[in-house]
């Protein structure tokens, strides 16, 4: 299992569950959290075959931006 981390503008519990039955369906996404509180609102997603790509493409097409972190 592969750990991707991003910066993100999903800041907020609306946030999170507009996002949520997005990555929930999102092929290859074991688990994933965003902490809110961090100021750089940081995606966690624990990934199974998805890659940096498929994530970044999935929250562009609802409204996100999302930053890959090394």
């Amino acid at each position: 299992m592969k750990t991707l981390k991003f910066k993100t503008n999903i800041n907020c519990g609306g946030c999170v569950s507009k996002v949520t039955p997005f990555l929930n369906k999102q092929d290859g996404v074991e688990r994933w959290e965003v902490d809110t509180g961090n100021p750089d609102k940081i995606l966690t997603v624990e990934s199974k075959g998805a890659t940096d790509k498929d994530i970044e493409t999935t929250l562009k097409k609802i409204g996100f931006k999302t930053e890959k972190i090394a």
